[in-house]
């Protein structure tokens, strides 16, 4: 495996569809900080025309604070280059016209790394089927899993044009750990289909020498989640007055690095069809996280959390 910084993933060029914030977005700019070229999508941009007037394109998740290309130009300073495409990945004529561009600018797709969400907003939990509101539900679903689907359908024919092309589905929570009902039928649905896509992919791309694999973050301090706790990514332990399973959390960074050691590891095809997280492969390829822990999240559920074991995050980590 290459592990020399911008040497590691130098020639490859990466998709990395509804990078504007969170874990995505810190995947794109590790992929940029090893080197790669990386197309940045999303639906919130700078482009002239925004509703609000300020120039600004915002979605219907509302922050307009991240957009496609304040993270291209986060990939840029990493080391990478970064390239925004406005795509709403729900609209299959723009996602076809994305593939037709990275098509005509490089002529493969390397890494394609499938983080498309936005539904936080929607979820009811530990709200019945019965009792939700259908319409947030249904469109939870729209989000999760069409975007993945039509992004899938117009992207992997650039992804199986060379050996070695690798496929994240990302999502939330892993095979094993999604065993526990996550309190909400939609939200549950949405985050364990893209578990099932990679595998289905797998079977689908392992004869053009591909590999894909579902990653799944742990507690992650995106940026939605600091400002819903009130606190920053320098004093983020102060949320853990309010949750205290929060001393778990980890930076998005942590993913960022869980892609690149899988991009950048040759013998990746062993992971072919695998449900993977970040702290299992910080495990394996020996990265940590931006406070020099190595937070295994998935651990610290099921063994405190459900298992009821003594100890705390702080063994964990």
């Amino acid at each position: 495996m290459k592990t020399e910084g911008t040497v590691a993933l130098a020639d490859k060029i990466a998709l990395v569809a509804g990078a504007t914030r969170g874990a995505s977005r810190a995947i794109a700019v590790a992929l940029g900080q090893a080197g790669a070229t990386v197309y940045v999508t999303g639906r919130t941009s700078r482009q002239a025309g925004g509703p609000d007037g300020t120039g600004i394109l915002v979605s219907e998740v509302g922050r307009a604070s991240e957009t496609i290309e304040e993270t291209a130009e986060l990939v840029t300073a990493a080391g990478g280059t970064g390239i925004p495409v406005r795509t709403d990945h729900l609209e299959p004529e723009q996602v076809r016209a994305l593939a037709e561009r990275i098509d005509g600018e490089q002529g493969r797709l390397d890494i394609l790394v499938n983080g498309v969400w936005g539904g936080d907003r929607l979820i009811e939990f530990d709200t019945k089927a019965w009792d939700v509101d259908l319409d947030k539900g249904l469109r939870m679903l729209r989000l999760g899993i069409d975007t993945h689907l039509i992004t899938n359908h117009y992207v992997l024919p650039l992804v199986i044009r060379r050996a070695g092309g690798l496929v994240v589905e990302v999502t939330d929570g892993t095979a094993e750990s999604n065993k526990t009902y996550r309190s909400n039928l939609f939200f549950d649905i949405a985050k364990n289909v893209p578990i099932r896509a990679a595998f289905g992919i797998s079977e689908e791309v392992k004869e053009y020498g591909g590999t894909a694999v579902s990653m799944s973050p742990g507690f992650l301090r995106s940026e939605e989640m600091l400002d819903h706790f009130g606190v920053t990514e320098d004093n983020w332990r102060d949320a853990t007055a309010q949750e205290p399973h929060f001393a778990i959390a980890e930076s998005p960074a942590f993913i960022g690095k869980a892609v690149v050691a899988l991009a950048a590891d040759e013998g990746k095809a062993r992971w072919n069809g695998a449900s993977l997280s970040s702290g299992e492969l910080a495990k394996v390829y020996g990265f940590r996280d931006t406070d020099g822990s190595q937070p295994d999240c998935d651990g610290y559920f099921r063994d405190i959390v459900y298992g009821g074991k003594d100890g705390t995050a702080a063994d964990y980590r």
